[in-house]
């Protein structure tokens, strides 16, 4: 359970801070550069040793509560981020598995259950293209690889798609995340 003034590091992020408030499942965090942030509970680990956290030189732990309440208490500069947008928290899930595609799986053969899979693939990252939805994982499996080999390759022909192995504490090592770039020429 978190609290007011856990330091904690962000899941699947590059990010650390301390708890600056928690109201039902949304907690806010401020980070070591200043910025305010709200996650769910689930996104965050708490950090037990405490002497990582030194924001502005505090020498103890309440000190450091009271500058972060002052800090509260005063207006925020205007690029803060407080609040990530409901497309940043969506992640788009497609589970590729023949048996969740069709019914009628057993009478395919083997190039033909990829080539549903590979087209289905190909809609979705075209439906999130155009409805700017920056995230899709892939659930492939494990298998022996043919399938995954296949989505790279057609990852790899679009220049706003950048694919990466999913996260494996959540799928294993049968998904692919991708994410679509909103403006790809720059």
């Amino acid at each position: 359970m978190l609290s007011k003034g856990d330091f904690v590091q962000v899941l699947d992020e590059n990010e650390e801070g301390v708890v600056i408030n928690c109201i039902g499942d949304q907690v806010t965090i401020e980070t070591k550069d200043g910025f305010v942030l709200n996650y769910k509970p689930s996104e965050l680990l708490k950090i037990a040793n405490e002497d990582k956290v030194d924001f502005k030189s505090a020498s103890t732990r309440g000190s450091v509560l009271e500058a972060l309440e002052s800090k509260v208490e005063s207006p925020k500069r205007s690029f803060t981020k407080e609040k990530k947008s409901r497309k940043d928290e969506f992640i788009l899930e497609v589970d590729l598995h023949i048996e969740k595609l069709t019914k009628d799986f057993k009478r395919m053969e083997k190039h033909d259950m990829l080539t549903l899979q590979l087209d289905t693939a190909r809609g979705q990252v075209e439906f999130a293209i155009r409805n700017r939805i920056p995230r899709i994982v892939f659930i492939h499996g494990l298998g022996e690889g043919v399938l995954k080999a296949e989505l790279e390759y057609l990852f790899s022909r679009y220049a706003e798609v950048i694919a990466e192995d999913a996260n494996y504490q959540k799928y294993g090592g049968g998904a692919t995340q991708i994410y679509i770039k909103q403006n790809p020429n720059r």
